[in-house]
């Protein structure tokens, strides 16, 4: 028997998890436990839990001590060591990524404002080529008096109701 044959006889044995791995999930999950007793209601009802994982958010949510909150985050995260966790960390992924697309549109509103309050015409006929569905002559008028308003030092009333346009378009579209 040569060497060749007896290194063909042995199966490579997967290695086991490192420390490392095991500390870099703990503390994924206990990011998921805060960020659960963080949520909002409306939010969390979208988050799919057990009864008893729902218990301790709730009991979690209502504790204002820091280190009681600390410790019961700390349970949380061990009660989602014990289960499988993957469908509770992709319902957080998407309520944080439909929040951090909410808030874009957001942005992209208030730069469309600013930009049709600083540019005029030029930004008004990029503004209707890329959203036709907006009521370019009620945008007009609301551009004019939100100008009037800046030039007059008056409160921003009319700049108010043309980003409401603006971000209502927007997501009229998406």
């Amino acid at each position: 028997m040569n060497e060749s044959d007896f290194e063909s006889g042995i199966e490579e044995q997967p290695e086991p998890p490192s420390k490392g791995h095991f500390k870099r999930e703990s503390h994924a999950l206990l990011k998921a436990a805060y960020q659960l007793v963080e949520l909002p209601d409306a939010k969390l009802q979208l988050v799919p839990m057990s009864d008893d994982l729902k218990e301790a958010v709730e009991l979690g949510r209502k504790i204002n001590k820091h280190g009681g909150r600390k410790r019961q985050i700390k349970y949380i995260g061990k009660l989602l060591r014990s289960i499988d966790a993957e469908p509770i960390m992709e319902a957080l992924e998407t309520v944080d990524s439909r929040a951090a697309a909410a808030t874009a549109r957001h942005h992209l509103a208030e730069r469309w404002r600013e930009r049709l309050l600083d540019e005029g015409d030029t930004a008004v006929g990029e503004f209707v080529e890329t959203y036709p569905q907006v009521d370019r002559q009620h945008l007009r008028q609301l551009m004019r008096n939100a100008r009037a308003e800046r030039k007059s030092e008056k409160p921003p009333r009319h700049s108010r109701e043309l980003f409401r346009l603006v971000r209502d378009t927007i997501e009229g579209q998406t």
